[in-house]
């Protein structure tokens, strides 16, 4: 029992150093601190049966909720976007960024025992997600978006230019003021 205990804390704290997930690694911490806590029981109490873990399917775990952080500031120049929110208490290990070609998602987890998320699902223009970073700050959390091209954006978010697809010539000028309606409605 004791010799089980020994390898399962050596294992995770080799599987520890390895991980670099958040939420992993938390995982990972809080299994190692019940296997420590079981060896020291074991070893204060003699021989103690130790329950094994409860087997947990992901669908059974209750979905984590978030609070959208909808308001931020953003700035830029000519070849990155910094998009900056206003928190304090974020721990840099509990933060899960995802930066794709044209958008990104920010999970911050365990603030004030709040989670938070701030995301642009469509941007403006494409980026360049191998080069974007976080940065944690005491006060704040800057996210780096580097633009694929150099230049101005007028706005972070996407926005379709109605104008343009409705001005297609070998069209009916009523379609087009309709579909214009038809946007508008929806």
């Amino acid at each position: 029992m004791a010799s089980d205990l020994n390898a399962d804390i050596e294992e995770l704290s080799h599987l520890l150093t390895i991980a670099k997930r958040p939420r992993i690694r938390a995982l990972l911490t809080d299994e190692l601190q019940q296997s420590q806590k079981a060896q020291v029981t074991a070893e204060s109490k003699g021989p103690v049966k130790i329950a094994a873990p409860l087997q947990t399917s992901a669908a059974k775990r209750p979905e984590t909720s978030y609070t959208t952080l909808g308001s931020f500031s953003w700035d830029q120049d000519n070849e990155k976007i910094k998009v900056y929110l206003f928190l304090e208490g974020v721990n840099e290990e509990k933060v899960v960024s995802n930066f794709q070609s044209w958008s990104f998602d920010v999970k911050l987890h365990d603030i004030e025992g709040k989670n938070y998320r701030c995301g642009v699902p469509r941007l403006n223009k494409a980026i360049v997600p191998e080069k974007c970073r976080l940065t944690v700050k005491p006060q704040r959390v800057i996210i780096t978006l580097q633009k694929a091209e150099k230049g101005n954006w007028l706005d972070i978010y996407y926005k379709e230019d109605k104008l343009k697809s409705n001005l297609d010539k070998n069209k009916d000028p009523m379609a087009g003021i309709m579909d214009l309606m038809k946007g508008l409605s929806v």
